[in-house]
């Protein structure tokens, strides 16, 4: 599993001229499913996106203080893309994980950090 997250003022989520998700203050999470991926690396995953601290405290203290801490969002996003391995000028997908498995297991994923977190503050495909 990788993930590429970026803090952000504000995020949405647009397909076909449509918005279909939206946060303001908080974390953009990229998430790319690899075929290996278990519940295990699920959970770590979430642990980490929740625990890490990349936002400034009260006092300006930079890199002190985790989504969680500070109350903000999460948007995910799942992004086959980052299980790419390139060989030489074709990308090659074949350790993402299938498109109907990697939906059941990104779903589960936002469930676990709804859990995990406030349910309310955790956004993902398909919900404004």
């Amino acid at each position: 599993m990788k993930a590429v997250v970026q803090r952000v003022a504000q995020a949405s989520v647009t397909v076909g001229g449509e918005q279909i998700s939206s946060i303001g203050r908080g974390l953009c999470v990229l998430l790319g499913i690899s075929l290996e991926d278990t519940q295990r690396e699920l959970e770590h995953m979430v642990r980490k996106i929740l625990n890490l601290r990349v936002f400034e405290d009260e006092s300006g203290k930079h890199w002190s203080k985790s989504v969680m801490d500070k109350q903000y969002e999460v948007l995910c996003v799942s992004q086959f893309t980052l299980q790419c391995i390139l060989k030489g000028n074709k990308p090659d997908y074949h350790m993402a994980m299938p498109t109907e498995q990697a939906e059941c297991f990104y779903n589960n994923f936002l469930e676990q950090l709804r859990k995990a977190y406030k349910p309310e503050l955790v956004k993902g495909k398909g919900e404004g």
